[in-house]
Parts: structure tokens; C-alpha cells; sequence
């Protein structure tokens, strides 16, 4: 079984960096797609990366391609690497691991996942 712990997430200035961490455990190397969410009060939980475990490929939403990276540190600990904050990035940030697999086109779909963090607030301030 798969279990998912955030942490990193705070406050931060427009313009700064914040990086979120993901421990995971019961997960087998490159055999998980695990992805990155956010969400805000009253809206959807929003796709933002996910990485395929082992293999390193990586995907990522137009409105954070080229600010954020996602990647994985270790075999169990995976993260999110944010630059460039901006007000709009405000958000509880989740991690997500899918039963097994690649991340596929439909990488950003909150269905394909299976477990999920807790989730870690990320509040930018302009």
C-alpha cells in the first residue's frame, strides 16, 4: 500500500522559490506515475506536474511549464520545485501516486490517481 506525506509548502514573496517534498512508501521504482495538484476554495483540484517514478519523464500544466520542476530526490521522496511565484500559485498543493504504470496523456487527470497526501498550503504574497 501506498502512503503520501507533503511538507515545504509556507508563506513566500511573488517572485521567490518554495520547494514541496513528497515521501512516499510502499512505492516500487519505476513503476508509479506520481503527480503534483493544487487547489483553492471553491475550485477543482488542478494538475500541475507529475514525474514517472525511475524513468524521470516529466509532465507539466502550461500555467507552471518553465517556472516549476518536478523531480524525484531519492527512490521514495519526490518533489516539486517552484520559481518564480506568482499571487495565482496560491494553493493547498497535493501529491499523487496512480496504482502503477506510466503517466500516459492522461497524466493530469485526478481520476488515474489512487493515493493521495494530505496536501501542504502555499500561500504567495505580492
Amino acid at each position: 500500500q501506498v502512503t503520501l506525506v507533503e511538507s515545504g509548502g509556507g508563506p513566500v514573496q511573488a517572485g521567490g522559490t518554495l520547494k514541496l517534498s513528497c515521501k512516499a512508501s510502499g512505492i516500487t521504482y519505476n513503476s508509479h506515475c506520481v503527480a503534483w495538484f493544487r487547489q483553492t476554495p471553491g475550485q477543482e483540484r488542478e494538475a500541475v506536474a507529475a514525474i514517472r517514478s525511475g524513468s524521470g519523464g516529466t509532465y507539466y500544466a502550461d500555467a507552471v511549464a518553465g517556472r516549476f520542476i518536478v523531480l524525484q530526490d531519492s527512490d521514495t521522496t519526490f518533489a516539486l520545485r517552484m520559481n518564480n511565484l506568482a499571487p495565482e500559485d496560491t494553493a493547498v498543493y497535493y501529491c499523487a501516486a496512480n496504482s502503477g504504470g506510466p503517466c500516459g496523456q492522461s497524466w493530469a487527470h485526478t481520476w488515474r490517481y489512487t493515493t493521495w497526501g494530505q496536501g501542504t498550503q502555499v500561500t504567495v504574497s505580492s
